[in-house]
């Protein structure tokens, strides 16, 4: 008896260590990427009328030599283009200043075209135009948007067939662990990375869901994704699993989003790159 007690436990914690066993590969590129900080969805400033996944955010941040952060969709009719929410209504309005409905893969893109940005005049990018202003001058984090009821994830594809081509230093990452394994198995070579959060009590849905979201909430898919970094909402640093892959199996911790000195002197000790938004470290 006394001998089971005993062997239960470490076979349970063996078992847990083996789900959120990241890769333990170094990847070459990580170096590189961890000399720069990151501009959340380019170096935006709501004051001064430039929104926030813009091509004056992301101009500005290659001009003040920062990384960028940005967010990939997919149009009808597969144009990659960037925007952060999945639903139009709070970033987009339309020529008579109407907020948009729906998400922005019920558009194609010409229609895409034909709104603006929440206060400016800017159009949403396209991610081809934004592969072309930066041109290989900063590192870029591409997060591939993805929601999670959608196993079906033409956007992973559309997106990379355009890195593929590009020249300058990325990643790719994404909240979904589909697709950060079919990054795995169709781009072995491409730096990925699984982002996270406390998602069971952020995502409005998650309680219908809560064996998958509190098994992404704590990395239980590392174990087939093999994530090269995981970034992690810096509320949640203290997070057991992310912890774990950092300090036990030394996989690189990337964090979303800081935002003020103070908050970015704290997360140099917990993290390797940060991704900031509302200051400039």
């Amino acid at each position: 008896m006394s001998k089971k007690l005993i062997t239960l436990p470490a076979s349970v914690i063996a078992g847990g260590m083996f789900l959120i066993m990241p890769s333990l590969r170094r990847h070459p590129d990580l170096e590189e990427l961890k000399k720069w900080n990151y501009a959340h969805r380019g170096l935006h400033d709501r004051t001064k009328g430039i929104p926030d996944n813009s091509l004056t955010a992301f101009s500005r941040a290659v001009e003040k030599g920062y990384g960028i952060e940005l967010d990939v969709q997919l149009s009808k009719d597969g144009v990659p283009f960037i925007m952060h929410d999945m639903e139009l209504a709070r970033k987009v309005r339309n020529a008579q200043e109407e907020p948009v409905t729906g998400k922005g893969c019920d558009y194609d893109w010409e229609m895409l075209q034909t709104f603006h940005l929440t206060g400016s005049e800017e159009k949403i990018p396209s991610f081809q135009e934004v592969l072309d202003l930066v041109n290989g001058r900063v590192p870029l984090i591409v997060e591939l948007k993805v929601g999670f009821d959608d196993w079906n994830m033409p956007v992973c594809q559309a997106a990379m067939s355009l890195l593929e081509k590009y020249q300058g230093l990325y990643c790719v990452e994404s909240f979904h662990p589909g697709a950060v394994f079919w990054l795995r198995t169709h781009y072995p070579k491409v730096c990925r990375g699984q982002l996270s959060d406390c998602l069971y009590e952020t995502l409005a849905d998650g309680k219908e869901h809560p064996v998958l979201y509190r098994g992404a909430e704590y990395l239980v898919g590392n174990c087939l994704t093999k994530p090269d970094f995981i970034a992690y909402n810096v509320m949640y640093e203290r997070n057991p699993a992310r912890r774990i892959c950092r300090n036990v199996f030394k996989n690189t911790a990337v964090t979303w989003t800081v935002k003020s000195a103070e908050q970015y002197k704290m997360a140099k000790k917990h993290f390797d790159i940060i991704i900031f938004e509302g200051f400039e470290p």
